[in-house]
């Protein structure tokens, strides 16, 4: 696979204001929030905490009150964080099901607001629902927004020196914090050259994405293209459109390159 590190243009790289800005960060919030497992409510609440325990997207903290604390099983041991202090780690157990090390709790934080709340491993748990609507791979950042514009740029994707993909009629999706992403129509994409994949990723804001591998020689490169068949409704706009990532091809905008 050809790799291109050196784009003749590039966005600014705001990945350090990120950090800066959401280092330590704690915001109360009123969504209802449940987290099931093993086909039970364990947690169901209106008074959640979102925590940014790394830069770019934010995990729920729980008022114990509103946890089934009875379920909760804490070990001796912890893990640390430079900002909420030492953590003690817990399983959860329902029946015959256990969310091994899916427990944490600072009952002693520094952050004063985390100390009477309880942290579940989002993956661990079979479902997450805001208010009424499930959520996806983690809690959506309040402060990510998404748009999506229809662009008559002429836009055209090379792979290897074979030109995959030749458009006037993409959609452009704008979202904080990370690269525009080209979203091209079928019909201007050379399918021919597309092998379906076996991949499935999630994306809390796009929804459930589906993938193909790109065959310009001999070997094809993996997982190279995506699409969003029946994305959510803020990201209607780009449904059964595919991207082809920049960093993993020659994406050129008007003949320059991205």
């Amino acid at each position: 696979m050809t790799t291109h590190t050196t784009p003749t243009t590039s966005a600014p790289d705001h990945s350090g204001d990120v950090r800066n800005r959401n280092r330590g960060r704690v915001e109360r919030h009123d969504k209802r929030v449940r987290a099931v497992f093993a086909g039970h409510v364990v947690a169901d609440t209106t008074r959640p905490l979102l925590v940014w325990e790394v830069p770019y997207f934010p995990t729920y903290y729980l008022p114990r009150d509103d946890v089934r604390t009875g379920l909760l099983e804490f070990t001796d041991r912890t893990r640390t964080s430079p900002t909420r202090g030492t953590g003690r780690i817990g399983h959860l157990r329902l029946g015959a099901h256990t969310a091994t090390d899916a427990v944490t709790e600072y009952p002693e934080s520094p952050i004063e607001l985390l100390r009477d709340h309880v942290r579940l491993d989002f993956g661990a748990m079979d479902a997450w629902f805001e208010e009424d609507e499930q959520i996806y791979t983690h809690p959506r950042d309040p402060y990510v927004r998404i748009d999506i514009l229809p662009s008559s740029r002429h836009v055209r994707v090379d792979v290897d020196g074979v030109t995959v993909a030749d458009t006037r009629g993409a959609r452009l999706l704008f979202e904080t914090n990370l690269p525009t992403r080209y979203y091209l129509p079928k019909p201007d994409v050379r399918l021919d050259l597309l092998e379906p994949s076996d991949t499935v990723t999630h994306c809390p804001y796009k929804g459930q994405a589906e993938y193909w591998s790109v065959r310009v020689g001999e070997t094809p490169v993996p997982d190279l293209v995506w699409s969003y068949p029946t994305p959510l409704p803020e990201s209607e706009r780009i449904a059964g459109f595919v991207c082809v990532p920049q960093e993993h091809a020659e994406v050129s905008v008007d003949g320059v390159r991205v």
